[in-house]
C-alpha cells in the first residue's frame, strides 16, 4: 500500500472546510486510548486518590501532544509514515520499534480483548454463564471478521460512532453521578499519591495517558491510509487529530470523575485487578445511582474496550507489516502482509488471554509501565525526525523539549526506585 503524496491532493479540498468525512485517524486513536488507561486507571485514581491525580492526567496529556502530534504532520510533510522516517534514520531505530511493537502488539491486544471479555460476561443475562476464555474468543474473532470485512474504511466509519455514543453516555453517568455523590464514611482519611510507593501507580496511569507513544507511528500509517482514501488536507488532518486528541483527555477526566463522585470515600475496598475492579465500579453504580443503569455502565465499559480492541489489532497490524516490508525492502505493502500482522496480534493475544487469564491486572500495569518507559525513546525520535524536516515554531520546540524532559525524568525516576517499588 503506497501513500500518497500531499503535493497531488486536489486543490479544491483547501477550500472544503469542515466535513464530516475528514474525521478518521484522530478518532481512530481516541478509540484506541479510551481503554485501561481510562476505565481502569483513571477511574481507580479517583476512587482511591479523588482529585489529586487530575493534575497528572492534564501534565501527561500535554507533554504527549507534541509527539503525537508529530505522527500526523509527518505524513502530511512528506508523504510518508513515521516508520518510513525511523527506516531513513537508521535501520537499528526500526529495528528497535519492530521488536517491541510485535511484543506490544500481543500483549496490548490480548489485555483489552481480555478486560472486554470480562465486561461482555457482566451484560450477560442472570442464569447465563459463559467462561472468560469462550468471551474471549468471541471478542476477538469479531473484531478479526470485522477488520478483514471491512478494513480501514468499515473502521474509520464506526468509530466516529462508537466515540460519539461513549462520550454521550460518559457525560450522563457524570452528570447523574454527581447530582447523588456517595456519602463517605466518617472515619474516612484521605490517601496521599505523593510518595514513592505509589510512584508504580502513576507511571502506569500515565503510560497509556492519552496511548503508548508508539501509536503516534500507527496514527501516521493510519494518516497514510485516509490520504489515500478521501484526499484530506493537513489542515484538515491537524483539526482530526485535536478533536480526538482532546476528546480522549476529556473522557479521562471524565472517567476520573466517576471514580470520586462513586466510590472515593465510600469506605469499601477498591479492588486493584482489572477484572475485579470492573466488576465492583458497575456493583458500585448499580447500589450508588440505581439497578437500572448496570446495562449503561456495562455498555459504556464494553463499548470502551471492544473499540480499543479493534484499533489494536489493527494499528498495531498495519505498523508490523510497514516495518517488516521496509526491513525486508519491499516496495509495496501489500493487504495480505496487513492481513497476516492483524491476524498475529488476534492470535497472539488469544495465546496469551490462554495462559495469563488470571493475570489480567498485572498485564495492564506492565503494559502501560513498558509504554511509559519507552515513551522518551519515542518522542525524541519523533521530535528529531520533524525537527530535521521542517523548522519547528519557538513555542513547539520548547513545548517538545519540556516534554521530552518530564517523561525521561519520570522513567529515570521509576526505574531508580524500580527495585523498592517491587519489594513493596
Amino acid at each position: 500500500m503506497s501513500t500518497p503524496s500531499i503535493h497531488t491532493q486536489p486543490a479544491e479540498n483547501e477550500q472544503q472546510g469542515f466535513n464530516w468525512r475528514i474525521f478518521g485517524p484522530g478518532i481512530l486513536m481516541a478509540s484506541a486510548a479510551i481503554g485501561g488507561s481510562h476505565l481502569v486507571s483513571s477511574t481507580q485514581a479517583g476512587a482511591i486518590y479523588g482529585w489529586q491525580l487530575a493534575i497528572m492526567i492534564i501534565l501527561a496529556n500535554f507533554f504527549k501532544y507534541p509527539f503525537f502530534r508529530f505522527g500526523s504532520d509527518y505524513v502530511y510533510d512528506t508523504g510518508e509514515s513515521l516508520i518510513s522516517g525511523y527506516y531513513k534514520k537508521s535501520k537499528v531505530y526500526l529495528w528497535v520499534f519492530f521488536a517491541l511493537s510485535v511484543v506490544s502488539s500481543v500483549i496490548s491486544t490480548g489485555a483489552v480483548a481480555l478486560l472486554a471479555a470480562v465486561i461482555l460476561g457482566f451484560m450477560l443475562p442472570a442464569g447465563i454463564e459463559v467462561s472468560t476464555i469462550t468471551l474471549s474468543i468471541i471478542v476477538m474473532g469479531v473484531s478479526w471478521v470485522f477488520l478483514i470485512a471491512g478494513h480501514y474504511r468499515l473502521l474509520d466509519g464506526l468509530t466516529k460512532w462508537i466515540i460519539i455514543a461513549l462520550t454521550i453516555a460518559t457525560i450522563a453517568a457524570v452528570v447523574i453521578a454527581a447530582g447523588k455523590p456517595t456519602v463517605m464514611t466518617p472515619d474516612f482519611v484521605a490517601t496521599s499519591p505523593w510518595n514513592l510507593a505509589t510512584l508504580g501507580f502513576i507511571v502506569a496511569l500515565m503510560g497509556w495517558m492519552p496511548a503508548p507513544l508508539e501509536f503516534a507511528a500507527i496514527n501516521s500509517m493510519w494518516t497514510s491510509a485516509k490520504i489515500k482514501a478521501d484526499h484530506t488536507t493537513h489542515r484538515q488532518g491537524r483539526l482530526d487529530f485535536n478533536v480526538g486528541y482532546m476528546t480522549s483527555a476529556v473522557l479521562a477526566l471524565l472517567f476520573l470523575s466517576l471514580g470520586v463522585f462513586v466510590q472515593y470515600g465510600s469506605g469499601q475496598e477498591i479492588q486493584t485487578s482489572g477484572g475485579a475492579y470492573v466488576g465492583q465500579l458497575i456493583s458500585m453504580y448499580t447500589a450508588t445511582i440505581g439497578e437500572w443503569s448496570r446495562l449503561l455502565v456495562a455498555f459504556i465499559a464494553f463499548m470502551c474496550m471492544f473499540g480499543t480492541t479493534i484499533t489494536c489489532a489493527d494499528g498495531y497490524g498495519r505498523a508490523n507489516a510497514e516495518s517488516w516490508r521496509l526491513l525486508k525492502g519491499n516496495l509495496e505493502l501489500s493487504e495480505k502482509q496487513v492481513l497476516f500482522w492483524t491476524t498475529y496480534s488476534a492470535v497472539g493475544g488469544l495465546i496469551i488471554i490462554m495462559f495469563f487469564t488470571g493475570q489480567l491486572g498485572a498485564m495492564l500495569k506492565f503494559a502501560m509501565i513498558t509504554a511509559f518507559v519507552s515513551a522518551p525513546i519515542f518522542g525524541w525520535l519523533n521530535y528529531r525526525l520533524v525537527k530535521n524536516h521542517e523548522r519547528l515554531s519557538p513555542v513547539m520546540n520548547a513545548w517538545s523539549v519540556a516534554g521530552l524532559l518530564f517523561l525521561a525524568a519520570f522513567a529515570v525516576l521509576f526505574l531508580a526506585n524500580l527495585t523498592g517499588l517491587l519489594g513493596a
